[in-house]
């Protein structure tokens, strides 16, 4: 299988110091939504949407103005997952499957872009997205996003084992190379996706943790800012930080076999990016 590793949103909330570690306070930090593309013989199937066209065209619908005054997405359409995948030569129809680690509206707005897509989540989480009461939910899982139906698969958080962890293997209409990973705290329904290269495995670990360094088995270790926002958004704090560890230890003993990264270190998306499989039509990102 052949993987593109694409940058579907970037992010400059304020701070750079406190988010990426290096640089000015009083500058804009970056992350990314880093997305997987992925060609198989089922089609193409996307692992997680990030930032969608109409999330861009109309952020006021769907990301609202508390996450554009904190994250500062940048907005620009060239990153949307749809736009990606014209660029590499391929049709919307292509996209078959969306495999989510989750539903916060900076990894499902681009669900609308592929509509016929099938939609891979844990029932868990679908479940907590379609009961969202209060205002902070409905702010995390904006139903804009879900309003042209989605054709949902959901799994159940149990499965065989993998590398130690549970693992969802059988998703409908799915290769076995690609697998769920229950990873909750993040939300209740979030997981990981494993995806087998055929030169080890990947494990797209969403948003069980944010910084690079948080699974540095040498020297572990995340940012002020990152640390206070991870804080402020879990679900579930034992269960995220139970995994956290998990998957620290999962880097000591299998880095050899398995290459972890999260959902918005721009460091872990460059690393992907200018590795052998690692390829995108967009523009690089600008240095750390």
């Amino acid at each position: 299988m052949k993987i593109h590793h694409l940058n579907c949103g970037t992010l400059r909330p304020f701070g750079r110091r406190l988010v990426n570690g290096t640089g000015s306070p009083f500058s804009c930090g970056e992350m990314v939504c880093h997305c997987l593309l992925i060609e198989t013989e089922q089609g193409l199937v996307l692992v997680d949407s990030g930032i969608g066209h109409d999330d861009v065209e109309r952020p006021a619908q769907s990301l609202g103005r508390r996450f554009q005054a904190l994250a500062r997405p940048v907005l620009d359409t060239g990153e949307t997952a749809v736009r990606q995948v014209a660029a590499l030569g391929y049709d919307i129809e292509d996209v078959r499957h969306i495999v989510l680690t989750h539903l916060d509206l900076d990894h499902a707005g681009g669900l609308r872009d592929f509509p016929n897509a099938e939609v891979h989540v844990l029932r868990a989480e679908l479940d907590a997205a379609l009961s969202a009461g209060t205002g902070a939910q409905r702010l995390r899982y904006p139903a804009a996003q879900r309003a042209h139906g989605p054709h949902w698969q959901t799994y159940e958080a149990a499965g065989e084992s993998w590398f130690g962890f549970d693992a969802v293997r059988e998703l409908t209409g799915l290769p076995p190379e690609i697998l769920l990973v229950p990873l909750g705290g993040h939300t209740r329904g979030h997981t990981g996706v494993a995806v087998d290269s055929g030169e080890g495995w990947l494990l797209h670990a969403g948003d069980a943790y944010f910084f690079h360094g948080e699974v540095d088995p040498a020297n572990p270790r995340s940012t002020p800012g990152l640390r206070l926002f991870q804080s402020l958004v879990d679900t579930e704090r034992s269960n995220r930080l139970h995994n956290q560890h998990r998957l620290l230890e999962l880097a000591r003993t299998s880095g050899a076999d398995v290459t972890i990264f999260c959902a918005h270190d721009p460091v872990e998306l460059r690393r992907h990016q200018s590795g052998p499989q690692g390829t995108s039509p967009g523009d690089a990102l600008s240095p750390v």
